[in-house]
């Protein structure tokens, strides 16, 4: 449970391997969280970050495995996960996903298909999950890391922003289904985040940085917030793009 300050003091991330994941941690360690587990498919990847965490601070660190891709092993991972905190958990970050390439998926509908599936079904099921642990507990937070992708797709990456689209809106509604349960969920909207997700990507305008995403988290979450956006000024842009008519949105869209 939070302590008397309000500080999280234990954290589950989904991605344990991810940049932006492992930041946020960090700065969640930073500030007084002292029991940490990483999820994700590989223990070799998360071990860095778990090495980084037990230096800057953190008491109780394991890895699980958790894979966004295999449904049926959801409920499973889920408890592992909790378990191996070995007390309430305050905070579930979910920070995995699959950026990919559109001419790549346009290629192959499979691994279209794939990515799809790790962003958006995957994240539903095993976010219902951490719901109905949560809120059999009675308290806790769900950070979902979604993307201004989602706010309204482009031509050039429509895959990819259709499935933070679908996940963007499952995170809300599952906010508002929890309203009352002692459960919140706080939706991350991200622009391009210079990662090794995006590594030889040109940065797109008000590109920011794994760490940039973490203090707003940590500020989103100190303040109650539902939505936060990183950076702040993507809130007004992306704002006037779903106003765009149609025909100019393709091509402001269509870069490659």
């Amino acid at each position: 449970m939070r302590n008397a300050l309000g500080a999280v003091q234990s954290l589950v991330v989904l991605g344990g391997s991810s940049d932006i994941g492992a930041a946020i941690a960090a700065r969640l360690v930073a500030s007084g969280c002292r029991a940490v587990v990483l999820a994700g498919r590989s223990p070799e990847a998360m071990a860095p970050v778990a090495e980084a965490l037990a230096a800057a601070g953190a008491t109780t660190l394991a890895t699980t495995e958790w894979d966004a891709l295999d449904i049926d092993g959801h409920e499973g991972a889920v408890d592992a996960a909790f378990a191996a905190v070995g007390a309430d958990v305050d905070l579930v970050l979910l920070a995995a996903g699959i950026l990919g390439d559109q001419r790549a998926f346009e290629a192959d509908p499979t691994e279209a298909a794939r990515a799809v599936t790790a962003n958006y079904t995957g994240a539903v099921s095993t976010l219902l999950h951490v719901a109905a642990r949560l809120r059999h507990q009675g308290h806790g937070t769900i950070v979902v890391l979604s993307s201004v992708a989602g706010e309204r797709t482009r031509t050039s990456n429509f895959v990819y922003g259709s499935s933070k689209a679908g996940l963007d809106a499952f995170a809300q509604g599952l906010g508002d289904s929890l309203v009352g349960t002692g459960v919140g969920v706080l939706v991350v909207r991200p622009g391009f985040v210079a990662s090794a997700m995006t590594k030889g990507m040109d940065p797109a305008p008000l590109a920011t940085t794994p760490e940039a995403v973490a203090d707003a988290v940590v500020d989103g979450l100190a303040k109650g917030r539902e939505v936060v956006w990183v950076p702040a000024p993507l809130r007004v842009l992306m704002g006037a793009f779903r106003h765009l008519p149609r025909p100019l949105w393709r091509k402001v869209s269509a870069g490659r």
